[in-house]
């Protein structure tokens, strides 16, 4: 659509981090602007009851969300956890209206069609209910990168009348799929100017909680 293309151009000029939502806009609207779109990866696109958000990520964005990526992989290596990344997927189903592209998601143990975990790095406040969207494909647990620190919520099948606000999600102290992980030294690695320093401090921590020497297993 010309429409994206222009806007994408546009905010690449000073790497903001912009977003636009369009109303009613139909389900069949939103597959065709998947289908021209195609592997772009200018712009990402959300899509909840016939309403639209288009997102440009900015640079600042997508590092982050690499960083966190890169340290999650290096957590599942060490702690031996077996996952499959699934990035950002397209994730939707006409009969929930929802549409949805994660910053970063992974199954844990085996390979499933929807994500066990979804990780998006916010930048810009506003927007539609981001929880809903996660809500309503059944997704476990959802990272929110906000203000130089997690936000982590778990969906309560049982109880979701307790969670309304949050679209049946309780906010959690640490993860409930990855009970082990410290995610205060997460933060700290995350927020750590140095990409490479992170890695090495976050892989040692990782180790030592395992019980692991430096040379236990290869690099």
């Amino acid at each position: 659509m010309q429409l994206l293309d222009d806007l994408a151009t546009h905010w690449q000029i000073e790497d903001p981090e912009e977003q636009r939502l369009i109303s009613n806009v139909s389900w069949a609207q939103y597959e065709t602007l998947l289908a021209e779109r195609g592997d772009s990866l200018a712009y990402r696109v959300n899509y909840l009851d016939g309403i639209l958000e288009i997102v440009a990520p900015s640079r600042r964005h997508e590092s982050r969300k690499t960083r966190i990526g890169t340290l999650l992989e290096i957590y599942f290596l060490e702690a031996e956890i077996e996952y499959f990344p699934t990035g950002s997927t397209t994730f939707r189903q006409a009969q929930q209206q929802v549409g949805l592209e994660p910053d970063e998601s992974y199954c844990i143990g085996s390979e499933k069609e929807i994500p066990d975990l979804a990780i998006e790095v916010i930048i810009t406040s506003g927007g539609m209910n981001r929880l809903e969207r996660f809500r309503r494909l059944g997704i476990s647990e959802v990272w929110f990168w906000q203000g130089d620190r997690f936000s982590i919520y778990h969906l309560r099948e049982q109880v979701p009348e307790s969670f309304l606000q949050t679209a049946g999600y309780e906010l959690v102290q640490h993860s409930e799929l990855l009970p082990e992980l410290d995610v205060e030294f997460l933060n700290e690695c995350v927020r750590n100017p140095s990409p490479l320093a992170a890695a090495k401090a976050f892989r040692q921590s990782v180790r030592q909680q395992m019980g692991l020497n430096e040379g236990d297993r290869p690099s």
